[in-house]
């Protein structure tokens, strides 16, 4: 009985043996396969290395660009990024180089608000990018698609001490709804698409693709740059070469076989059926409805003629902010524009649509408990901001608006509302509109009264123009005063409230529009932020004029700081010849002071007959304090 059970017992140990030799050599095999993945030799099994090929990756995002409908590339120069500036302008895609990075981001933002689709920029790496958080971060507030280029450091120089090399990543990730670093050649193609499908779809906003230097050049300039001339010596000397040899390998490996260039599916959620039912139902038994429509009722793909359509139909009373501003054109009877905090008090329903409940709607604290408030919004996060503190949405849709609208229109057919509602919200805009005529009669301490030269502004602006506004005290005067003539006709930062988004802003929308007239509202302060891009009007001929608010000083602050505070500190400027700087960057230039105050059309007239003629144009106007935005706050 001992011998059979010695044989079983050695029979188990060599069972248990093999079975820890076949899981060491399964360990093992795994492992080598790892190494093999993460060293690309696996790959490379599939994908072939053209050393011959004189193609590099910066044509390779111009292909996806083109395919991608893009138009215009905004930029300022750098070497990490030649290539595919190169590349763009071989294949047609206009390259606009500005002055200053965050311009070229700010005009692409005005790209994508203005065409709907993608507006793209790129810059070099490190200082480029950092130099563009403010313009990415505004677009990612105010949801437009931006794409944004940035060069970096080659892929095995990274935490290595190269130039301009920092985390880009980590920047960006906070600012953007995709971010990825390409590290092959052949991801390019794939990583653009997904990136592009990304910013446009859900809610739109700016992605971020970093492009190291290494992807975008050359296969036998980077191989200069990558392999030593003359291999070094030793068993140390050539691991390292062969691992350099891999790594270039690895890069342009598959490179340039054929890979789809255009769009993908994007994903743009809709409302339900259900949803849509039971707001034509609180709707239909509403006596004072009101709608405030904002930027999100612009974006495709419902096109702005049909939405101003539906909104028309619906004949109901409404407030337009944002990128919805001019969508019924100029003085129209359902578009009430003063008043609002007193009209949102009166309405028993409240249809928010592409608007949230932020700072602009004092956190919801300006809704009435007693109104029933619709809410549609592609962000469901946005959608129920400070819900249950200070007000409550009796149905919250997650939806495109445009295309909601449509559909509310749909069951509401028919359906109309008494006419005496609407007529109080007109009555009470005619008396504020009174006192903004005694406001403009009354002259200024000093040079012009702003009221009265936003008045003649607004009785000159063409049914072709563009408004740009940057500005604090002067801009917030203008949005009482001055009327877009159409929809997608009116860029301001957003709800970021950033200055310096004007010649970026104008820029854009220029070469999307060229035969509109892109009038830039600017307040003095804001305007330091784009003077120096008139340099970039010139050299690039896009033809734009600038009204500059010129009262010496950042008066939007120091409407509450002097008497809070008790002090001006840091609020003053001077009444600087902002017309004659922008004659020394090649523009034209004209001033509007108390000397000429008779002249105010007229040189509005000069100024826009110079545009025509080609020139971008500065108007100095030097404007006095009023009281009319006194109680503004500027926090």
């Amino acid at each position: 009985m001992e011998q059979p059970l010695a044989d079983s017992r050695l029979m188990e140990a060599s069972a248990g043996a093999f079975s820890v030799l076949l899981l060491a050599f399964g360990a093992l095999v795994i492992a080598v396969l790892g190494a093999a993945q993460r060293l690309g030799l696996l790959s490379r099994l599939v994908h072939t290395v053209d050393t011959a090929s004189i193609q590099h990756g910066g044509e390779s995002v111009a292909a996806v660009l083109r395919a991608h409908g893009v138009r215009f590339l905004f930029t300022l120069v750098g070497g990490h990024i030649s290539p595919l500036l190169v590349a763009c302008e071989k294949l047609g895609i206009r390259v606009v180089d500005t002055r200053h990075e965050v311009t070229a981001v700010f005009a692409a933002d005005a790209v994508a608000r203005l065409t709907g689709t993608l507006g793209v920029a790129a810059v070099t790496a490190g200082p480029g990018l950092t130099n563009t958080v403010t313009a990415v971060k505004n677009a990612q507030i105010a949801q437009s698609p931006v794409l944004l280029l940035g060069g970096a450091a080659g892929t095995l120089l990274q935490n290595r001490g190269a130039l301009q090399a920092i985390d880009q990543m980590s920047l960006f990730r906070p600012l953007c709804k995709f971010c990825a670093s390409v590290q092959r050649v052949r991801d390019i193609v794939p990583t653009l698409r997904a990136a592009a499908a990304a910013a446009q779809s859900g809610t739109p906003g700016p992605v971020f693709v970093e492009l190291p230097i290494d992807v975008l050049y050359p296969y036998f300039i980077v191989r200069k740059e990558v392999v030593p001339a003359m291999p070094p010596k030793g068993l140390m000397g050539r691991v390292v070469s062969w691992y350099l040899e891999n790594h270039l390998a690895n890069l342009f490996a598959g490179a340039w076989e054929p890979q789809p260039e255009g769009p993908l599916p994007l994903d743009i959620p809709q409302a339900s059926a259900q949803q849509v039912q039971r707001c034509v139902e609180i709707l239909s038994r509403a006596k004072r409805p009101l709608i405030l429509l904002g930027s999100q009722a612009l974006l495709p793909p419902i096109p702005a003629d049909k939405l101003r359509a539906a909104v028309e139909t619906l004949g109901v009373p409404c407030f337009l902010g944002g990128m919805a501003r001019g969508l019924l054109g100029r003085n129209h009877p359902l578009h009430i524009r003063q008043n609002r905090s007193a009209a949102l008090k009166k309405a028993d329903v409240v249809l928010l649509a592409g608007i949230i409940c932020d700072f602009r709607l004092s956190y919801g604290r300006v809704l009435s408990r007693s109104s029933k408030i619709i809410i549609v919004n592609r962000n469901r996060k946005d959608m129920l901001i400070n819900s249950d503190i200070f007000w409550k949405p009796q149905e919250a849709v997650r939806g495109d608006v445009g295309s909601f609208m449509v559909k509310l229109v749909e069951g509401l057919e028919g359906q109309t509302w008494a006419s005496d509602w609407a007529e109080e919200l007109r009555e009470a805009d005619r008396q504020k509109e009174q006192t903004f005529r005694e406001k403009a009669l009354m002259p200024a301490a000093q040079h012009l009264n702003p009221v009265r030269v936003l008045q003649l502004v607004e009785e000159t602006l063409p049914d072709n123009s563009i408004l740009v506004v940057d500005g604090g005290d002067f801009v917030g005067t203008a949005a009482h005063l001055v009327q877009p003539r159409g929809p997608l006709r009116w860029l301001d930062p957003g709800a970021f409230g950033t200055l310096g988004v004007g010649a970026g802003f104008a820029l854009g929308a220029k070469l999307c529009r060229p035969d509109a007239e892109v009038w830039c509202l600017f307040g003095d302060g804001a305007f330091g932020y784009s003077l120096i891009e008139f340099d970039t009007f010139v050299r690039h001929k896009i033809p734009v004029m600038a009204l500059i608010g010129n009262d010496a000083g950042w008066t939007q602050i120091s409407r509450e700081q002097v008497p809070c505070l008790g002090s001006n500190v840091a609020c003053g400027l001077a009444y600087t010849d902002y017309h004659k700087a922008a004659m020394g960057l090649g523009a034209q230039g004209l001033l509007l002071s108390r000397q000429n105050e008779d002249q105010v059309v007229k040189v509005l007239r000069d100024a826009q007959q110079q545009c025509r003629d080609g020139h971008p144009v500065v108007v100095n106007i030097l404007i006095g304090r009023t009281d009319f935005r006194d109680g503004s706050i500027a926090v």
